[in-house]
């Protein structure tokens, strides 16, 4: 075990375990990177090599911080980089306050909650209420949701201020996305509020902003719901209430009214 000294505010020294704090950028690089990466590449990042960075590799695959395809044999962060992610957005004041408005929100709608917020790959839902009559959804926590086919996700892209490396990230996401959308089969499915063009993801965006709300028709049935007029901004972070729309159809048949998404505030 090697042990390392590091200054203190008051000038004194304190010692440290320096293998974990090298260890801890290879957890650092793939926290970062857009999708898993290979060991050569996850080495190169983290300025060690590779057979260095194996050796880490193993023991956080042990502690399930890190997981490995044994098809690609990529890395990427595992179950346990989740909790230990989750249980830290969770002690953010912003989602806890927001948690102790579910039950009154839940109670008032009848619809399913949970709450999102920003982290290193988009929107992400970290707390779930689900109301005693709900649709079925295949949404956990830890999952990022898309910026254009999501209510919750286009209420990010539209309010997120641009200054900050989390706003600059946007425009690039959303290009990535759009390049994604454009490659998808052709199905038949009546796809009317999906973007094709830089142009309509503006439009969309800045109806967002025009409303005050995220609505999604054909996309993930997703939504959110706060006060009109209440801002994004959340104690530093970025949250909103999300549903899933109750089972009431329309008539004749057609599908519920579309998702929504309000940004919520925090105070």
């Amino acid at each position: 075990m090697v042990t390392d000294t590091k200054p203190t505010d008051d000038g004194k020294e304190r010692a440290g375990i320096q293998s974990v704090e090298v260890g801890f950028a290879l957890l650092d690089v793939l926290a970062q990177a857009p999708g898993p990466l290979m060991l050569r590449d996850l080495a190169s990042a983290a300025g060690m090599s590779a057979a260095k960075a194996h050796r880490y590799l193993v023991s956080f695959q042990r502690m399930g911080l890190v997981v490995q395809d044994p098809v690609s044999t990529r890395y990427d962060l595992g179950p346990a980089a989740l909790r230990l992610g989750l249980a830290s957005l969770a002690r953010i004041d912003a989602v806890k306050l927001a948690r102790e408005r579910i039950p009154a929100l839940l109670g008032e709608t009848g619809h399913t909650l949970a709450i999102a917020v920003w982290g290193n790959q988009g929107p992400t839902m970290v707390h779930w209420a689900e109301a005693p009559q709900s649709v079925p959804v295949t949404l956990r926590l830890g999952d990022v949701m898309p910026l254009l086919t999501s209510a919750t996700g286009r209420c990010f892209a539209a309010f997120m201020p641009a200054e900050g490396r989390d706003g600059e990230r946007i425009p690039a996401l959303l290009r990535e996305e759009l390049a994604r959308l454009k490659q998808l089969p052709h199905t038949g499915l009546p796809l009317v509020d999906v973007p094709q063009t830089q142009a309509d993801v503006q439009a969309l965006l800045q109806e967002t902003r025009t409303q005050g709300l995220g609505c999604t028709a054909c996309c993930p049935a997703w939504a959110a719901s706060a006060p009109r007029g209440s801002t994004p901004r959340a104690g530093g972070r970025w949250g909103w209430w999300c549903w899933a729309p109750s089972p009431r159809w329309t008539p004749a048949g057609r599908a519920p009214r579309p998702p929504r998404c309000w940004p919520v505030r925090a105070s």
